[in-house]
């Protein structure tokens, strides 16, 4: 009989244990969870923004900075460039609030994309 009122003593012990080492558990990933959710929250939010190209002009356009300036690749067929530059210009376009610069160094970036390119550089 003694012995049957150990073991009885002994799993009436082991439940509250059990149930404490849960409530600990619990605690500690929910902390985690809020650390994790705040370190989440505070990263920088380039990884979700479009980066663009934030250099300046060279004196001489070249095909590359014809494409980083209408977003395209080099190897991009005219069509694709045709609607890139109106994207982009119709974004900077001086009628609209834009820069007479900005809109001739876009309007050079097709003409490059396309093969039209003149001599030189901008009217600028």
């Amino acid at each position: 009989m003694q012995k049957s009122r150990d073991l009885s003593d002994a799993s009436e012990m082991v439940a509250p244990l059990i149930a404490g080492l849960a409530v600990a558990a619990a605690a500690y990933a929910g902390r985690y969870s809020v650390q994790a959710w705040q370190a989440f929250k505070a990263r920088p939010p380039t990884a979700r923004i479009r980066r663009f190209y934030e250099g300046g002009f060279q004196p001489i356009m070249t095909k590359r900075e014809a494409a980083l300036i209408l977003g395209v690749r080099e190897s991009t067929p005219a069509e694709k460039i045709r609607e890139a530059h109106r994207r982009v210009m119709v974004a900077n376009h001086p009628d609209a609030g834009g820069s007479h610069y900005l809109a001739s160094k876009i309007n050079e970036a097709k003409d490059m994309m396309l093969g039209k390119a003149k001599g030189g550089s901008s009217a600028f």
